[in-house]
């Protein structure tokens, strides 16, 4: 008897009667039929039922569908901190294809009761099995025995894990498909005997708070996370929640579904799985998608289809059905030019590779190294944004696929070690390894491994997927050393020739918890790089539809951050050839403010930018400039109407926008780094080469100086707004746009920004700039587009607008007495007449072309050194004519 179950570890076709399952409570309109509405029949009908199992209440929804008759049975299970809900549209098409559904709801998950127990074999799997007791008595479901239902089980995450739980303690599941889940929940979340932090604390918050969770779950976290380091009891509570510890008695047929973007349960988790229930005599398939925890596409549509293909097979038994390849990956190949939606492939092989098969040894080059643990393990090193797909912001890990890399080693505290440029290409398939000898000042170390793709001019660098092998080596200190074996994290990714590979180790990670007492490490190698290859993965599949990358740049990550929408985009206008030499064209653009019909941020607003302006945007608060430049930029779709850079439609995501830089009020830089670390750090994100960044050009027209070696902590406000500026400058983009470039600087520093944006368009690139010191777009800019509540006021060159007012410019060749302007200002049909600087400010009771040549006769006849006479005003005047006229 299994001391963790209270029934048999492996039910063998049990016999159980009507009256066996009696002490099961259904509750809450049993039997009570209700229809789902859909677009293809047949229909769907659902029942919600409480089944009452003694020390919880799991809520429940039953799904069938189609004519009477026994069909196999399919359990869903949902993610965690999700509840039965999130799998309905799954269920409902399961339904329609004739299987009877069973969706529930975990422990401590939406209407369900209970403390949340990590799929605890005696709660959350022993529901399980009193579900399945309960699928045994409807007449719908096919039965291979008494008490015996045909039944297959899938789910995400959580759901997938307990799916594979239950097929160890429970015979009479016969066919499983989990997706993107764990094997072994100690090693997932304490790999390599280092605690991943990140992902733990979120999983707390996910459920609630540490008191939703079993009383010795709540106690391990609290005491592991307080520590900073997992104990050996801690590994044994998770372990035997997990699918390791029953991996021997799965026998189930099983199609696993890993992400390779994900940082919680890696690609390795489900290698184990393969290998073990293999090794049952069990069929099974591995998909790697390149979605995952961190966000990126889940290729839910096709996924879903292949598991319906897959209990297709093995429940219904048809033959005919496709259950796809023994082993298949799905690859990114770079962006589509029209849309930028990310191109797919899948590739294939006739059996699965594992994640060692076909080494290559790749020799790596580097003395012993020695690196700091800095105190406190700060700053932290980062290798990806943990956690951001599953906190919904979707994720940045995926974009290391297409060249974009968001990682960052804090000098002094790695050691990197490179391989010679490749000859070829070489595709990773698997985990890589490399022998390391690790002497430490303390007496124990916690390392982070990452291997980098570095490009040929050395500075582009990409970590794929943003993974780090983490590792502790024990028994150091005292001048000993250890020999280790960096075992690097498991993926699929093509390093092309003439890109070298490049073995960091790092002594801290964003992700996880490091020792704080300060420590220095040396670390040397012991041997060469071995890389995985599978060869034999080629045969091609179809191509696939992908999500929609999209969010524009800001901050470190904001040349990186093409984040998925989760929607699918519609198909780019097409370029208009006319337009193709104009910077911006803005034509009849409308926004409405959020959740209004008829309140607009922005209303039919038209006008065009040309090749060397510096055109300043003005209205008041509330004027629209905002909304704007945010639908300029790609952040926000507008309502009606269009904006074109260089006759392209502006999307998010779209590709012209790389002709596009934004300076964005508040830039943010690491302290740390110097202004230069800090500027290639954020070209490196671009993943562009780092010829294409032009830095030489940007430093000089931002005019930097000597700061560009220090550390951006030591900064005025000045010295971060200008390196902001030479940040939006890399790469020169064609059209600049500033929104409120010179906040926080002082007279002399507004000055020195005025002269850089000058100096950039007078290079024949386009510069737009937000502001409200109206003296400076005065002075800076050459046209102007004026706003007021949404729409245009006026539009076009500063000296018409400014310059349309009741005073002339009287320029002098040298200085008039004081009784001369005296008699200039007494003049018929002049009202004042004072200095200004190089001549004469004069007022006219009347202006037009008659009164200015009587004035300039008489100022010929007072002997008045004139050189020359315009229209003056100032733009602040002009401006609030304008607004109050709109008032």
């Amino acid at each position: 008897m299994d001391f963790r179950t209270p029934w048999p570890p492996r039910l063998r076709r049990p016999r159980r009667t009507l009256a066996a399952v009696a002490g099961v409570a259904l509750i809450a309109a049993a039997g009570t039929w209700t229809a789902t509405a859909s677009d293809d029949p047949p229909e769907v009908h659902r029942a919600d039922r409480v089944v009452d199992t003694g020390d919880a209440r799991i809520d429940t929804s039953y799904f069938t569908s189609g004519e009477d008759g026994r069909r196999p049975a399919v359990l869903l299970g949902h993610g965690f901190g999700g509840d039965k809900g999130d799998v309905r549209a799954q269920a409902e098409d399961l339904a329609r294809d004739g299987y009877a559904v069973l969706t529930w709801s975990a422990r401590g998950f939406g209407e369900s009761s209970g403390r949340i127990g990590l799929n605890d074999p005696d709660g959350e799997v022993a529901d399980v099995s009193r579900l399945i007791d309960w699928l045994a008595e409807r007449p719908e479901v096919r039965l291979d025995g008494e008490g015996d239902p045909r039944v297959g089980m899938s789910g995400v995450s959580y759901g997938g894990a307990v799916s594979l739980l239950a097929a160890g303690h429970d015979e009479r599941v016969d066919a499983i498909a989990p997706r993107i889940t764990y094997g072994n929940l100690a090693d997932a979340l304490f790999p390599g005997g280092v605690f991943k932090k990140t992902w733990a604390g979120l999983f707390v918050n996910t459920g609630g708070g540490c008191d939703r969770f079993a009383p010795e779950l709540c106690r391990m976290y609290e005491r592991v996370a307080e520590r900073g380091e997992p104990d050996a009891e801690a590994r044994a509570v998770l372990e035997e929640r997990s699918p390791s510890a029953v991996s021997e008695r799965i026998e189930a047929p099983a199609l696993l579904v890993q992400g390779q973007t994900d940082s919680l349960f890696t690609l390795d988790q489900a290698d184990a799985m393969a290998t073990a229930i293999r090794a049952n005599g069990a069929p099974v398939a591995v998909d790697w998608t390149p979605g995952g925890h961190d966000g990126g596409d889940q290729e839910t549509d096709r996924v879903e289809a292949r598991v319906n293909g897959w209990f297709d097979r093995h429940l219904k038994g048809d033959e005919n059905a496709d259950t796809g390849p023994a082993f298949r990956v799905t690859r990114t190949g770079g962006l589509d030019s029209t849309d930028g939606a990310a191109r797919l492939r899948g590739v294939t092989g006739d059996t699965y590779p594992g994640l060692t098969g076909d080494p290559r040894s790749f020799a790596l080059t580097g003395r012993p190294q020695t690196f700091d643990n800095p105190a406190g393990a700060s700053p932290p090193a980062i290798s990806g944004l943990p956690g951001l797909g599953a906190a919904g912001g979707g994720g940045l890990s995926q974009l290391s696929a297409l060249g974009v890399g968001l990682s960052l080693d804090f000098p002094g505290q790695y050691a990197r070690f490179d391989s010679k440029p490749l000859t070829d290409d070489v595709r990773i398939t698997g985990t890589s390894r490399v022998r390391i000898r690790v002497t430490s000042t303390s007496d124990h170390a916690v390392l982070f491994g990452k291997l980098y793709d570095v490009g040929p001019d050395g500075e582009q660098q990409v970590l794929p997927a943003g993974l780090v092998a983490p590792v502790r080596v024990e028994g150091l200190g005292k001048g000993k050393s250890k020999d280790v074996t960096l075992t690097l994290p498991a993926i699929d990714h093509e390093v092309q020739r003439g890109h070298r590979l490049r073995l960091a180790v790092s002594s801290t990670d964003l992700g996880y918890a490091s020792p704080t007492a300060p420590a220095r490490y040396t670390v040397a190698l012991r041997g060469d790089l071995a890389v995985p290859t599978a060869p034999d993965v080629s045969s091609t599949a179809a191509p696939l539809a992908t999500w929609v990358w999209a969010l524009p740049l800001t901050g470190i990550a904001l040349a990186a951050a093409l984040l998925l929408t989760g929607r699918r985009r519609a198909s780019a206008a097409a370029p208009d050839p006319d337009l193709a030499e104009v910077p911006l064209q803005i034509t009849d653009l409308s926004k409405r403010y959020a959740g209004s019909t008829d309140r607009y941020a922005v209303r039919d607003l038209s006008f065009r930018v040309e090749k060397g302006q510096v055109l300043g945007l003005l209205g008041p608060n509330g004027a629209g400039k905002t909304t704007t430049l945010r639908m300029l930029m790609g952040l926000i779709r507008p309502d009606q109407g269009e904006v074109r850079v260089f006759g392209h439609a502006i999307r998010p995501g779209a590709p012209v926008l790389s002709r596009v830089g934004a300076f964005v009020e508040g830039a943010g830089f690491l302290p740390h780094l110097t202004g230069r670390e800090n500027l290639e750090l954020y070209w490196r994100a671009t993943g562009r080469p780092a010829t294409d960044a032009h830095l030489a050009e940007a430093l000089e027209i931002a005019d930097l100086g000597d700061a560009l070696g220090r550390a951006v902590r030591t900064y005025s406000q000045g010295m971060r707004q200008r390196l902001a500026l030479a940040q939006a400058m890399l790469g020169l983009p064609d059209l600049l746009i500033l929104d409120e470039p010179t906040n926080g600087l002082d007279p002399p520093q507004i000055r020195e920004m005025r002269e850089v944006m000058i100096r950039y368009a007078a290079g024949g690139r386009t510069v737009i700039v937000s502001s409200h010191l109206l003296s400076e777009v005065e002075q800076s800019c050459t046209h102007l587009v004026v706003m007021d509540r949404g729409r245009l006021v006026q539009a076009g060159p500063v000296a018409e607008i400014a310059g349309s007012g009741d005073a002339l410019q009287v320029g002098l060749a040298d200085e008039v007495s004081d009784p001369l302007v005296d008699k200039i200002a007494a003049l018929p049909g002049v009202t004042s007449a004072t200095r200004a600087d190089g001549g004469l400010l004069v007022r006219l009771a009347q202006v037009g072309p008659e009164e200015s040549r009587t004035l300039l006769a008489d100022l010929v006849r007072l002997e008045v050194p004139v050189t020359s006479m315009g229209p003056h005003r100032r733009l602040e005047d002009a401006f609030l004519n304008l607004i109050g006229g709109q008032r």
